[in-house]
């Protein structure tokens, strides 16, 4: 079976994010009062082939801990996951 995944990496609370603060920032000189935090990441899309759910959830975060992230500093989260 064919799996994909929608993985995001942020950093983690309490970590600098200047990309995220210069979005902030701009976003409130540009008008969007409304915006309060922004904290800017990567997203990954992996493919990959596993015998069922289970198997690709366990290929997935074993990749976002040692591949995709650095657990020191960032997160990640999985955000789909889909038989394809």
């Amino acid at each position: 079976m064919r799996f994909k995944a929608l993985v995001l990496v942020t950093p983690k609370p309490g970590i600098s994010d200047p990309e995220g603060t210069t979005i902030e920032d701009a976003a409130q000189h540009l008008g969007f009062s409304g915006v309060s935090r922004v904290t800017a990441g990567r997203a990954f899309l992996v493919e990959c082939e596993a015998g069922g759910l289970a198997e690709a959830e366990a290929v997935v975060d074993s990749m976002g801990e040692r591949l995709l992230s650095n657990p020191v500093i960032q997160e990640f989260s999985v955000l789909e996951l889909e038989e394809i």
